[in-house]
């Protein structure tokens, strides 16, 4: 019988131990979505506030309150695809605002539109709506870890001029994956186990004598 390896099966206990720690955190990760849940529908019947003056998502305490701000003057345009209010698909028409000389601007969706080619004409002014969270990108396990920082962007309610209305806030729209990802990283430590069991009972158990 051969003896066990020290150092292999130090690896794989250490990274069967990060995995469960990271199920454990995303347990606490769904608590704490849980509340977050409950905090949005309470943010839905608040009285409007000023646009953050620094959009970050620090706490996730601002997600779809109602909050005005002013335009000065769109510096640029970009589309996203998406749903507008009536479910119908298109492209959402994103602004980047200035606020002033140096100010630090805002990101407003103004609305929909059909054409993904046509340049809204929008020449700024007053915008009110929700703020919601700015598209991004990120990789998905940077998502999954939280690991990716959230912008803000006001959602404009009523729509500029000749673009159809964005969507009212929507909770369904916030995912609470947590308890899947939980469990996707149980699994992942049970099967690291079993399959490292497994190689060490083929290595540890002495094979049979060939036959005389």
């Amino acid at each position: 019988m051969k003896r066990i390896p020290v150092l292999p099966t130090l690896l794989v206990a250490l990274a069967i131990a990060a995995m469960i720690g990271l199920g454990i955190w995303q347990l606490q990760r769904r608590a704490e979505k849980e509340a977050q849940l409950v905090q949005y529908a309470r943010n839905i019947t608040l009285p409007p506030i000023a646009f953050p003056r620094i959009p970050v998502d620090e706490d996730g305490s601002l997600l779809f309150r109602r909050a005005s701000a002013f335009c000065l003057e769109p510096v640029s345009f970009r589309i996203e695809g998406g749903r507008n209010a009536r479910g119908g698909t298109g492209w959402r028409q994103i602004a980047e605002c200035r606020t002033g000389a140096e100010g630090p601007g805002f990101t407003v969706q103004i609305g929909f539109g059909n054409d993904p080619h046509a340049k809204p004409n929008w020449k700024g002014g007053p915008v009110r709506g929700y703020i919601s969270h700015l598209p991004g990108h990120a990789p998905l396990i940077a998502s999954a870890l939280g690991a990716a920082p959230k912008m803000l962007m006001l959602v404009a309610d009523p729509p500029a001029a000749g673009l159809d209305p964005n969507p009212a806030p929507d909770l369904s729209a916030v995912p609470n994956n947590h308890l899947a990802y939980a469990v996707q990283w149980f699994i992942f430590a049970g099967l690291a186990a079993i399959i490292y069991a497994l190689a060490l009972r083929r290595r540890t158990v002495a094979p049979a004598a060939p036959p005389r």
